[in-house]
């Protein structure tokens, strides 16, 4: 990769407006993701963190403002198939077939984009699994047989099959046991310091906040508010800032950190 490719943000949003019918959700929303950072994303219900995610990722078209993937447009006419080979994505419960087993999930995006050798592709397909921290037997296993956090590991294995530049996690950590959670955190990290990935996160775990995002980046009044470390986050004015860093919960968690 060269400089000028190194300058580029992997994820930048300018001026990003979307709405439903009369109902705006954003407008002149800007973000930009630094390269190998892991950015967390947090707002209040109803404050569109799904939305932008699915936005970013070109499922949904914006209504207005302009939406860079690594450098491309993604309103341009080959941006969902160049993206689906330079990004990878594990939604809420990993989102895997339920009628193939966790290889089968893993080597689907292999099929449709590599074009490889069906043993190449198996291989790639078992080392990906074992990169997500789940022993090769689980490759025989369907979705339906994982526990909730395995279905998850499974989720980020088929992510990152094609060797993306980043990685999205949507509520990675919902529905996980504290021990689970704080697994699932590490692995993260391992994956992005191991593969050098930039990871984009949506949730409202601020234990993962505290424990791996560089930064985060915090959705009300319809755009980003700020972005920034949680460490100047909790010293914000902004009244939902504060409660959600200094309530209770943030203090829990910011304790949790420095212990």
């Amino acid at each position: 990769m060269n400089g000028e490719q190194e300058d580029i943000p992997p994820i930048r949003v300018k001026g990003l407006r979307t709405a439903f019918g009369e109902k705006v959700i954003h407008e002149d929303l800007d973000l930009e993701v630094r390269r190998g950072e892991i950015l967390g994303v947090v707002g209040g219900s109803g404050t569109g963190k799904s939305v932008l995610l699915n936005t970013v990722l070109g499922l949904k078209h914006p209504d207005g403002g302009r939406v860079e993937i690594l450098g491309r447009d993604i309103e341009s006419d080959d941006a969902q198939a160049w993206v689906g080979r330079h990004v990878g994505v594990m939604f809420q419960q990993g989102a895997l077939f339920s009628f193939l087993t966790v290889q089968e999930n893993v080597e689907a995006p292999l099929i449709e984009h590599a074009r490889l050798p069906l043993a190449v592709t198996a291989d790639i397909a078992r080392l990906k699994i074992r990169l997500s921290g789940l022993p090769e037997t689980a490759g025989k296993l369907r979705p339906s047989e994982l526990s909730g956090g395995m279905r998850k590991r499974a989720g980020v294995a088929r992510a990152l099959a094609l060797d993306p530049q980043i990685l999205f996690l949507d509520e990675p950590t919902a529905g996980l046991d504290p021990i689970g959670a704080s697994e699932f955190d590490e692995l993260v990290r391992t994956l992005r310091d191991a593969l050098g990935l930039t990871v984009f996160i949506i949730t409202h775990d601020l234990d993962t906040l505290y424990a791996i995002c560089d930064r985060v980046a915090v959705l009300a009044d319809r755009k980003v508010v700020a972005v920034a470390p949680v460490e100047e986050l909790e010293r914000s004015d902004h009244p939902w800032i504060r409660s959600y860093f200094l309530g209770p919960r943030g203090r829990a968690a910011h304790a949790g950190k420095e212990r």
